[in-house]
């Protein structure tokens, strides 16, 4: 039975997940030749092609569908024991706050991948608005807290940018000179202040008909016709739907995504900001 190379299979996740040789050469820091090699290595040791040349873009076959599967699983549980070796012996507490944006997607498997990796650090977490979170950070209540605001922060020791969207129900479309409903958060809040300048900006009415410090209760509030927000595009429930141009509402900006520090950071918490940087890479590039 042969070995499958986990230096193939991340090059392998990494055309997958860019699209293309070329930009996954730019990820694996090979070059585009290098990773057409590595591919031919893997359907070698399958037997099997992993993806369609037919057309322009490259398809996952069947056999390569699978491999995706066991790719993800291996790599991650290689990345977790080199983890729990690095970390051998290190013990301690740390407490992480995310927005509750995060809470359903990748924390539960993140915590729980680094609680079985990290036995011996007690991990605690805490779902709460940004600017709660980041004054938590700043009053040393926190070790380590991922935020939404509205502009790059100069504080952040890691960060990116992410789309903003609508959200509303499947059937929403505006017509005319509709009003726009709104459902947010109360102020300070990144993506309330950008739904009303969008709004304003493109001469459009609006009034905030439901708030909440509860993102479960405004998807409920946007799938019972409450009124429609304005959030990342991932994790959205399926309840509720992303908007497109053609419901006749304006183009948003960007949100800035950034993970925040108490200072100084222990070994423990320095330890888990490694993981989370990881995380959050690997799930933006898959679309959380």
């Amino acid at each position: 039975m042969p070995t499958l190379d986990l230096v193939v299979l991340r090059t392998f996740l990494a055309v997958v997940e860019t699209g293309t040789l070329a930009a996954a050469a730019l990820r694996v820091g090979r070059s585009e030749s290098a990773v057409s090699l590595q591919i031919k290595k893997l359907e070698e040791t399958l037997g099997e092609a992993v993806f369609e040349r037919t057309s322009r873009k490259l398809e996952l076959t069947d056999a390569g569908t699978v491999m995706l599967r066991y790719a993800r699983q291996l790599l991650d549980l290689n990345d977790e024991a080199l983890q729990a070796a690095g970390a051998h012996g290190l013990d301690g507490e740390v407490s992480l706050g995310v927005p509750p944006d995060f809470a359903e997607t990748w924390l539960p498997a993140l915590a729980a991948s680094f609680r079985r990796s990290h036995p011996g650090i007690k991990l605690t977490t805490r779902v709460d608005r940004s600017p709660l979170l980041q004054a938590q950070v700043d009053r040393n209540e926190l070790d380590l807290a991922v935020t939404f605001a509205g502009a790059q922060s100069n504080s952040a020791i890691w960060s990116a940018e992410l789309p903003m969207a609508w959200i509303g129900p499947h059937t929403f479309r505006r017509e005319g000179h509709d009003m726009v409903s709104l459902a947010v958060f109360d102020p300070p809040c990144a993506f309330r202040a950008a739904a009303m300048a969008a709004l304003e900006n493109a001469g459009i009415g609006w009034n905030v008909a439901f708030r909440s410090p509860s993102l479960a209760a405004i998807w409920a509030a946007i799938d019972a016709g409450l009124g429609i927000s304005v959030r990342t595009p991932f994790g959205v429930p399926a309840h509720v739907a992303v908007l497109q141009e053609a419901c006749g509402l304006p183009p948003l900006p960007k949100v800035a995504l950034a993970m925040h520090a108490s200072t100084p950071l222990s070994a423990v918490g320095k330890q888990l900001q490694r993981v989370i940087e990881d995380g959050l890479s690997a799930s933006l590039a898959g679309g959380m």
